[in-house]
């Protein structure tokens, strides 16, 4: 089997389910995947040390190039490092990295700090609300589409953003409004839901590490008598906005199909195997999928959040080869993800499919029961 060379000895992988069976209950599906896990200290700590020296680097030559191209190039590079850094945040913030649970903390949020994400309120907002009840609208929140009737509710200012954010070029206005903004930097109660000191801490921290990173650029540009703005853009915007837009697009691609059912009934919801039907598996060429650190083999993740990050490819190969047909696989391309913005504007859950902001049809009615 493809990626799952390093099977235990006795492990036998389990028979595949036909498609039109029933879905073994997610403990079942846990179970197969169980003897496969395994948490390793020494390898998660030199994947953080290696993604924080090549972050470093990048760092460096935004201010160490002269030409503004490489400049920027760096600063375009280093907003990719930072994805990769949260994305063993993500693993971290799971107790997924390593087998130490307050290694994990520690090494989430050093992850996490050139995303400038608090990892306490990560931790609620991803693991709590998201993981614990993906695509049922009212309590996840990612990306959850309105009805019509909810969108002809909203001012037209608030249409406005709407559209810009179901457009395709949205992601990083979406993630950084309504993800960061509203739910990450010191976040009213309205949006958390609870209060707790360790998010005013975690928030404080983010901010002294942000406001250290533009006095560190401020000062390397006076010493190198080099423009102030210059650096500060390439340096610090630059990254943040690319972090953004690849964190917005991940988010949307991840639960975003027009195969993907969203709920509005938790009755419902838990019986349509959220696990399994609400999450696309995205594929790339030329192994950009490991570049990302294989945060798009989503399925698996949500079937047991346990699996590091170093695992995911193997065992979401075993899941699909388990479970035929039953997994969204789709192979990424531009036009594909255009053509997905342009149909999944708003959801219709009487009619159980997606719509444009008219409300006409968009997408085939998903059965009631994955």
């Amino acid at each position: 089997m493809p990626g799952m060379s390093n099977l235990p000895p006795g492990f036998t992988p389990p028979e595949p389910i036909p498609s039109g069976q029933p879905l073994p209950h997610r403990k079942i599906i846990r179970g197969w995947l169980a003897p496969l896990v395994e948490r390793r200290t020494l390898l998660a700590v030199a994947m953080l040390v290696l993604d924080w020296l090549i972050f470093a680097a990048l760092m460096s030559g935004t201010v160490l190039l002269k030409a503004v191209w490489a400049k920027l190039l760096c600063g375009l590079a280093a907003g990719f490092v930072i994805g990769r850094l949260f994305i063993i945040g993500h693993d971290a913030c799971h107790q997924s990295y390593t087998p130490h649970r307050r290694l994990n903390r520690v090494l989430g949020r050093i992850a996490m700090l050139p995303s400038l994400t608090p990892y306490s309120l990560w931790e609620v907002g991803h693991n709590v609300v998201h993981h614990g009840y993906t695509n049922l609208k009212g309590v996840d929140f990612v990306w959850a589409p309105l009805t019509q009737a909810e969108f002809n509710a909203l001012s037209p200012g608030r249409r406005v953003m709407e559209r810009i954010y179901r457009s395709g070029f949205g992601p990083a206005v979406y993630y950084l409004v309504e993800m960061w903004w509203k739910r990450m930097f010191f976040p009213r109660k309205t949006y958390m839901g609870t209060s707790r000191p360790e998010f005013m801490w975690d928030g404080v921290f983010v901010s002294v590490t942000a406001l250290l990173w533009i006095v560190a650029l401020v000062a390397a540009a006076w010493a190198t008598e080099q423009s102030v703005w210059l650096l500060l853009g390439v340096g610090f915007v630059v990254p943040f906005l690319f972090w953004n837009a690849m964190i917005g697009f991940v988010v949307y691609v991840h639960h975003t199909h027009t195969a993907v059912q969203w709920h509005d009934d938790k009755a419902a919801w838990g019986r349509a195997a959220p696990f399994v039907s609400t999450t696309v598996h995205l594929t790339f060429p030329m192994r950009i999928g490991a570049m990302m650190h294989h945060i798009m083999e989503h399925t698996a993740h949500h079937v047991d959040m346990s699996i590091p990050l170093y695992q995911l490819e193997g065992l979401q190969r075993l899941l699909e080869d388990t479970l035929p047909g039953r997994v969204i696989v789709q192979r990424f391309s531009w036009r594909w993800y255009f053509e997905t913005a342009r149909r999944c504007k708003l959801y219709d859950f009487e009619r159980r499919c997606w719509t444009d902001f008219a409300g006409q049809r968009t997408s085939e009615s998903a059965p009631a029961v994955a």
